[in-house]
This record gives C-alpha cells, structure tokens and sequence, in this order.
C-alpha cells in the first residue's frame, strides 16, 4: 500500500493481529476504541497465517480474510491486510511490524492487543525488538466480578505501554464456534454479515 500525495508522511498506524475465526462484536468494538483514543491516522487488522501458539488448527486463511472484511467494513481507516497470510512459515508479529515500518519509517506504530496477550508478551518471538518498533495498547476491560487480574506492565517497559478502556463484553471466538456447531444462535454476537458467511460456508459445524 503507497501513500497518496494528501497522506502525511509521520502517520499513527494501529495493527491489530489474531486469528479473527471467526471475527466478532468485541474485535470491533476495540477496533473503534483504537482509532478514537489514539487518534490513528489507519489501522490494520492482520489475521495470522500460522498461528505459532495456537495448538487447534486454525480456519482455512481466505475464510477468515473475508470475514474479517465483512466484520470491519464499515469503518473508517481500517484496512484487512493479509500479509501474514501469504507469508511462509510460523506468523511473528514483529515481522510484520518490521514490514510496515520498512514502508512507513517516520509512522509511528500502536500494537493493539487484549490484555491475556500482553499478559503473555514475554513469550513472543523477538518480544523485546516488538516493544522497540510500536506502542503496546492494552485493552482494559471492565471486570466487575474483580476475577481477571489487570495486566501491570514492568516498570522499566512501561513507557512503552498504554491502556484502552472497553466496556465488558464477555465475547469469544471459542464461544461462538462452539454455539455455531451446537446450533445456537450467536446472534449479537457475530454481526449480520459474517453470520451469513458462516452458515454459507458451512464453518464450525464440526469442532
């Protein structure tokens, strides 16, 4: 993707990675908070490839592609990039940072993420040289039964980390797939559209 001659060349640049199989209503909901307390000039939801931590075998990438396009489409600034998709080998997300980067060197980059994966930073591949190439914004959910510790970053890493206020949403993908191959109704949900995708293509019939 090239800037166009109105596009300055110092951006604020979200990227928001996951499986997305499917999408749902909390993965937009923090979509929309991204862009309104960062301020992002674009944001990038990236569906992984190879899912290097994920033991299940994930859906087939071109379902989730589309899904995350249908989920997404009606915001603005928001692109479905399929980079780690077409990428050979295990998804690293500070690959893909470094390929934005390498396109847009004076952006500057908000890695967003919901607070189990910064819980989980330290294990990632090249963790450290993530923290130096983006922002991490941690999605603070709102937990009224106080159950979820909240993530605290370390002290000499926490210039590097900001939060993201949500509304509770107790939404997961494990959940709608589940109810999907129970013939639930995953209605809110999972928006209108990847619904229909999903009864067309027949996904999560079989977990």
């Amino acid at each position: 993707m090239e800037l166009t001659p109105d596009q300055p060349e110092h951006r604020r640049i979200g990227v928001f990675g996951g499986a997305f199989d499917p999408p749902h209503a909390a993965h937009v909901a923090l979509v929309q908070a991204a862009l309104a307390d960062l301020q992002l000039d674009q944001l990038f939801v990236v569906p992984t490839g190879q899912a290097w931590h994920k033991a299940r075998a994930l859906s087939p990438a071109h379902h989730r592609l589309a899904m995350a396009r249908l989920a997404f489409a009606d915001l603005p600034r928001v692109d479905v990039d399929p980079r780690e998709t077409q990428r050979s080998g295990p998804s690293y997300t500070v690959d893909t940072l470094r390929e934005l980067k390498a396109q847009w060197p004076d952006a500057e980059l908000f890695l967003i993420m919901g607070e189990d994966q910064a819980r989980a930073l330290s294990s990632w591949h090249e963790w450290q040289e993530v923290l130096r190439l983006a922002i991490i914004c941690v999605a603070e959910r709102e937990d009224l039964t106080g159950a979820s510790p909240q993530f605290i970053a370390q002290k000499s890493h926490e210039s590097r980390f900001r939060r993201l206020q949500m509304p509770a949403m107790p939404v997961s993908a494990t959940d709608i797939r589940t109810r999907i191959a129970t013939h639930q109704c995953v209605a809110p949900l999972v928006f209108e559209p990847v619904a229909r995708y999903i009864d067309d293509h027949h996904l999560y019939q079989t977990i």
